[in-house]
């Protein structure tokens, strides 16, 4: 089934089309994406349906577009709203008939791809304005799949900001063990207009400067966004979210000051070590964020 993906910019839109191929029958065939706001109009169609020899100025050979190219796998159209209109009629013969023809040619040749568009435009809002034809919309979103934005994701931040952590201490063999209390509570309020793509950026730049073992809000590069986040999370969160910022940062630094170890800072937060162990897995602070070591 065509596959149609909305969202904004940085949500991952070409990850889930990557995760769709590979999760079904055609992912031993190729993945091919291709940015349809990428590529001058001119060049466009050439593209995504290849030519012949001598169709045009330039063209001294036959050329395979990357619909021919992506047969019996996936094509991942993204930024699928920029496409010109008279390139989507095109892409919706294609569609209906599983047939393309190259430009400057007259043989119809026969396409058997997975079609996976995606964009981060209101395409409603251009159907109307006439920029996207309404036909099309229904031909390559027989089903919709709409990511949300980072900062509705709640706790996937944390687990994201620490997946990060994971892969670029290894990639740049560094020893920063976790994010600090302050930086947790800057990684859960920020909004993240950038999103994923934001997120990976900030925790990577991080890893590349920092010397300490502990990530802070100024490795982050957040000096700036500090103070209004606060300002506006005092005026929207409700009292069990200030209870919670509450809890996991006295947590946080219990388990700093004592080194990580798990049954002083429970000793000194008076709550037993199964306690603490679930109040860590209610905030996400896994051994990783809280640098916990294993009691002898």
């Amino acid at each position: 089934m065509p596959i149609f993906i909305t969202g904004e910019n940085g949500t991952g839109k070409e990850l889930v089309a990557q995760s769709i191929h590979e999760s079904g029958l055609r992912k031993g065939g190729p993945f091919i994406p291709i940015n349809c706001g990428a590529i001058p109009e001119n060049l466009l169609e050439s593209e995504l349906f290849g030519h012949e020899k001598g169709s045009f100025t330039g063209a001294h050979s036959m050329v395979q577009g990357k619909l021919q190219y992506a047969n019996k796998g996936t094509l991942f159209l993204d930024e699928i709203g920029e496409l010109p209109v008279n390139l989507q009629v095109k892409l919706l013969r294609f569609l209906q008939e599983g047939v393309i023809q190259r430009v400057g040619g007259r043989q119809d040749i026969q396409i058997d791809t997975r079609t996976v568009c995606a964009t981060n435009m209101d395409i409603a809002q251009a159907i109307k304005e006439g920029k996207f034809r309404e036909d099309l919309f229904y031909r390559v979103s027989v089903i919709s799949i709409n990511l949300p934005p980072l900062r509705e994701r709640g706790d996937d931040i944390l687990l994201l900001a620490n997946y990060f952590l994971r892969i670029f201490n290894d990639e740049y063999r560094k020893k920063i063990r976790r994010f600090s209390a302050a930086a947790v509570n800057f990684i859960k309020s920020y909004q993240w207009p950038g999103n994923v793509r934001e997120l990976r950026n900030r925790v990577q730049r991080a890893i590349i400067m920092s010397e300490s073992s502990a990530l802070e809000p100024a490795d982050l590069g957040c000096e700036s966004e500090m103070p209004a986040v606060a300002d506006n999370s005092r005026q929207a969160i409700s009292l069990r979210e200030a209870r919670d910022r509450l809890e996991l940062e006295m947590i946080a630094a219990a388990i700093d000051r004592q080194k990580g170890s798990i049954v002083k800072a429970a000793e000194v937060l008076g709550v037993s070590r199964p306690t603490l162990y679930d109040l860590m897995k209610k905030h996400n602070l896994t051994p990783l964020t809280s640098a916990e070591k294993t009691p002898e």
